[in-house]
């Protein structure tokens, strides 16, 4: 079995972009600083915790990709 790596800060970013949004808008939901945000934005990977709460406002389901990337490797 081989793993492919998932960057999920690019791919936050990505639906952060397609939704029209911003990384301050975010950190605003959040209660963080920006700065914190753009950090996030750089990891590989991210807290799963803070993973739901990003899913919870974007309306978007990180986690499928992780889903995705196991189904991938059983095939």
């Amino acid at each position: 079995m081989t793993y492919t790596p998932i960057h999920i800060g690019s791919i936050i970013e990505e639906v952060i972009r397609e939704q029209g949004r911003s990384p301050s808008w975010i950190a605003k939901e959040l209660c963080y600083d920006r700065t914190n945000i753009y950090n996030i934005l750089k990891r590989e990977s991210v807290d799963t915790n803070l993973l739901l709460k990003l899913s919870s406002i974007l309306n978007y389901n990180f986690f499928e990709h992780f889903t995705e990337s196991l189904t991938e490797q059983d095939e």
